[in-house]
């Protein structure tokens, strides 16, 4: 075993404590995720012309619809799709944020990107409508502005010791292995921060270069996470309250593959408009 196999032995998630209350890696890590999103928002706002008609402050108000929409959504898709309390969550939704358990501080744990990406889209709409604003430049805004910014959540993820990888079997892959629970096992956070940040990134950004089309960029983005995701939950444990379903396929691309289905449609109607405007 070398240093990066024993890693998580070297470290603790919790960065620190403050007032009797532990800060995890993971909470750091998700407040930058956020921060990061807007500042890469607003650089793109003020050097892209598709985005021309977003000045600041209404991205900054865009910002706090978004950031609404993705903590609800993140927090209700989780709880709706990964645990089995969905009545008890409906009839108390208050209890979705409650940070102690019998008590005891323990923090909000469980949030699902596929939940994220409804309630941010809920908000977009509403904002739209609300600021009169073109939907989709909102969204393109979107598309090129989380991949980088969601990199950061995936390293909070590995640094939080969670949804880590399979039992890596071939022998030649070993040396990638992190040690949890008796086994080696695949980096799978790290993995998934690049294919469906880093990469989803570059591939969005030269999508800009080449389309001018309202609603391109939220496509591309939807086909490169629903693609890199699916790929990457391969080197993923499936949650062990979920296990896998047909296909032997995870719940994680199940979901990829709906949302690859829904950039498909939003391909269909993205066209149609830009046929009317031609």
């Amino acid at each position: 075993m070398n240093f990066w196999n024993e890693i998580y032995s070297h470290f603790s998630p919790i960065a620190f404590s403050i007032f009797g209350f532990n800060v995890h890696w993971y909470g750091i890590a998700y407040v930058t995720a956020l921060l990061s999103a807007l500042f890469i928002a607003k650089f793109f706002s003020k050097n892209m012309d598709r985005f021309k008609g977003i000045n600041q402050k209404m991205l900054d108000s865009y910002f706090i619809w978004a950031e609404v929409g993705v903590l609800l959504g993140a927090r209700f898709g989780y709880l709706f799709i990964y645990t089995d309390s969905q009545i008890y969550y409906l009839t108390h939704p208050w209890q979705a944020f409650n940070p102690y358990v019998d008590g005891e501080f323990v923090g909000i744990a469980g949030m699902s990107f596929h939940g994220a990406v409804i309630g941010i889209i809920i908000a977009s709409f509403l904002f739209s409508y609300v600021k009169k604003v073109d939907i989709f430049v909102l969204l393109d805004l979107v598309a090129i502005s989380v991949p980088l910014a969601y990199t950061f959540g995936r390293i909070g993820n590995f640094l939080n010791k969670e949804l880590y990888g399979r039992v890596i079997e071939n022998e030649s892959l070993k040396f990638i292995g992190i040690y949890v629970e008796n086994a080696l096992r695949y980096p799978s956070q790290l993995i998934e921060a690049f294919l469906e940040g880093i990469v989803a990134f570059f591939i969005v950004y030269f999508a800009s270069k080449i389309s001018s089309k309202k609603g391109m960029l939220i496509v591309v983005y939807a086909f490169c996470y629903g693609i890199a995701r699916f790929l990457a939950e391969y080197t993923r444990e499936a949650d062990s309250q979920m296990g896998y379903y047909f296909l032997h396929l995870s719940m994680g691309q199940i979901l990829s593959l709906i949302m690859i289905l829904v950039g498909f449609i939003m391909l269909l109607f993205v066209n149609k408009e830009a046929k009317k405007v031609s």
